[in-house]
């Protein structure tokens, strides 16, 4: 079957159709997207500032954590226990685009989100807002026709994608590289949903800035104050370039082991896990408040509010604050992924900060090319996207992007290959007298092959077919794949020994074990 040009796709009316849904889609698309992230905004507000100090209190209590990350974990685990579509895909697994969710799933994704992010679990709005922009792209598909293709209907969900995170990551091409790099678009499907998507991401950009605007919440976008100039890289900082590189990709890579170890864990169990689990993200970040007097919302929530601080203010760390802080939230992000919903972005790129803040104090390696080192090494070890983490760094420090660019190159390259090389699983020693993964014993026919001179699955043999009774010796049977091969040689000789009697008649039984 011949593929469909491209071409006559985009000059054919129907692509026109398309791209004028795309972009009626973006409106309303962008406006929820709006609205889920202005009610987790202020219910992280009421939840963690509003309610203390309406109960009397004049700052957070230090144990305030611990009841808003148990009912985090119970108000999960319900969407995932009882809600279909468990609450949208593991974060433990990496960023993920593609696979919309079904109307009827979207309720447990926007639920567990919702309570997890308002909560102050450790992950970040961006992949259930492109779930939820997918799986509103399928409703409005589902409801203009019945019998639309599938390629239309992913088009038009990948383009609802682009418009729930047009401005969330500071730009609408970001989002649209995030969502092409991680859907691995290429080819003819890139062009084909290139045009709609970025057409959504455009009108989306500019319902979230209007919307911005007349409520005064703002966009939610991410941003970084400004930062001191940076005129150009030198040696020593692209051999710290290296150095972080590795750094993040150990880092990260114990983050994701632990993520992923936990998960079973927590899936075996998860009604009574997942409170847990919240639980200790409520300890690490008590702990972190009463180490160094920081309050607990710089190891909870996603860390995109709290990053421009961390950057802005980083001479009121010490060196063992920086250090907790790493430690706790990074523990705190691996405990989040694995129960937990949400997106493993920004908690990246805050761990990268902080790692960068802390080594800045080290000579040869001024704050602000660490900063850009430190976020996109850390972002490509947990994302798995080198040209997003680059693309996006580069954006955040747009004034210092030529200087700061070819740094965040380098620390992604070697990030990359080395968190590759550390996932790898190692080949142990295999037991005595055991074989090889992959291998077979000798004597032995791989799996799904047929042996000689025997018939395949569901043919019969020449002169008709013959019964067969379970339960019976291997012997009685003319084909026995996976036996040794002597074995089967003696199988047919049994098998021509007492060709013509019944198998399971006195005679036949007698030759069988006679040929055996």
């Amino acid at each position: 079957m011949s593929t469909p040009d491209p071409l006559a796709l985009l000059r054919s009316r129907s692509y026109l159709a398309l791209l004028a849904l795309a972009a009626i889609l973006g409106v309303p698309v962008s406006a929820v997207a709006f609205g889920f992230l202005a009610l987790v905004s202020h219910l992280q507000g009421w939840i963690f500032t509003s309610l203390p100090h309406g109960l009397g209190w004049h700052t957070e209590p230090l144990w305030w954590p611990v009841p808003a990350l148990a009912l985090a974990g119970v108000l999960v685990a319900a969407a995932i226990r009882f809600l279909p579509g468990t609450g949208g895909h593991s974060p433990a697994d990496g960023f993920k685009a593609g696979g919309a969710p079904s109307p009827a799933e979207l309720p447990g994704v926007v639920l567990a989100a919702l309570a997890g992010l308002s909560l102050g679990v450790v992950l970040g709005p961006e992949a259930p807002l492109i779930a939820l922009g997918g799986g509103l792209g399928v409703c409005a598909v589902r409801l203009s026709r019945r019998d639309v293709p599938a390629r239309v209907s992913a088009v038009v969900a990948a383009a609802g994608s682009f418009a729930a995170i047009s401005t969330l990551l500071g730009s609408p091409l970001v989002g649209a590289f995030l969502l092409m790099e991680a859907a691995g678009m290429g080819g003819a499907t890139l062009e084909l949903v290139l045009l709609p998507g970025l057409l959504a991401a455009g009108i989306g950009s500019l319902i979230f800035i209007g919307l911005g605007t007349w409520t005064g919440l703002g966009t939610y976008s991410l941003a970084l104050p400004s930062l001191p100039h940076v005129a150009r890289p030198d040696a020593a900082e692209f051999g710290w370039a290296l150095v972080l590189g590795v750094a993040a990709a150990v880092a990260g890579t114990a983050v994701r082991r632990l993520a992923l170890r936990l998960r079973p864990v927590t899936e075996r169990r998860i009604v009574l896990a997942t409170p847990a689990a919240g639980l200790a993200v409520a300890g690490l970040a008590i702990a972190f408040q009463a180490g160094t007097g920081h309050g607990t919302s710089e190891v909870l929530f996603s860390g995109q509010t709290a990053l421009g601080p961390l950057i802005s203010h980083s001479a009121a760390y010490t060196v063992g604050a920086l250090a907790l802080l790493l430690a706790c939230k990074g523990l705190g992000y691996a405990i989040s992924l694995s129960c937990f919903r949400g997106g493993p972005v920004f908690p990246s790129l805050f761990l990268g900060a902080a790692g960068a803040t802390l080594l800045s104090h080290l000579p040869g390696l001024p704050l602000v090319p660490a900063v850009a080192i430190g976020m996109s090494a850390m972002s490509a070890v947990m994302l798995r996207l080198p040209i997003t983490s680059v693309l996006l760094v580069a954006l955040l420090l747009a004034p210092d992007a030529p200087a700061v660019t070819p740094l965040a190159i380098a620390a992604v390259a070697v990030a990359y290959v080395a968190a590759a090389r550390l996932e790898r699983a190692p080949a142990g020693p295999q037991p005595a007298g055991t074989q090889p993964a992959g291998t077979q014993p000798a004597g032995t026919q791989p799996p799904g092959t047929q042996p000689a001179g025997a018939q395949p699955a569901g043919t019969e043999p020449p002169g008709g077919a013959r019964p067969t009774r379970p339960g019976l010796p291997c012997a009685v049977t003319t084909r026995c794949p996976g036996r040794p091969v002597a074995h089967q040689a003696r199988s047919r000789a049994g098998g021509a020994a007492w060709r013509g009697r019944t198998p399971w008649s006195r005679t036949g039984r007698r030759a069988a074990a006679s040929a055996a």
